[in-house]
């Protein structure tokens, strides 16, 4: 099977991280609405959410960071 190769574009992407973690009386609409605010203003998305036993949530963000490279 090939391989893809990327393009210039594809490769000068990476990824920027933001890690949360949501104390156990914290409830899920105000969770909703912290990452719904996140998401649309700061154009984060979600990666992953961790809901432990105790009810605590650990929660990872995501979003696109552009290199751009100078042009001659």
């Amino acid at each position: 099977m090939p391989t893809k190769v990327p393009n210039a574009h594809e490769s000068a992407k990476t990824w920027e991280y933001r890690e949360l973690s949501m104390p156990r009386g914290t409830t899920r609409e105000v969770a909703r609405q912290y990452l719904t605010s996140a998401a649309e203003v700061e154009r984060w998305e979600l990666d992953r959410v961790r809901i432990y036993p105790d009810g605590r949530r650990r929660i990872w963000l995501r979003r696109r960071v552009y290199r751009v490279s100078r042009t001659p």
